[in-house]
């Protein structure tokens, strides 16, 4: 009987969902019609991008 760890698809799950809301924010971003709206798709793009990455490492 083998005693391999199974490894799980949490963080690959976690890093597309937090990369489809910084498309989001990315979109927001270029069609945004103000300024604090396109503000707010920035902040949005940035930080949902970063988030997917540490999701990345912190599963890793």
């Amino acid at each position: 009987m083998s005693e391999a760890s199974i490894g799980s698809d949490k963080g690959i799950g976690m890093t597309l969902a937090f990369g489809a809301v910084a498309v989001i924010g990315a979109i927001v971003l270029f069609g945004y019609p103000t300024q604090i709206g396109r503000a707010w798709g920035f902040a949005a793009a940035f930080v949902f991008a970063l988030l997917a990455i540490v999701t990345v490492q912190v599963f890793d």
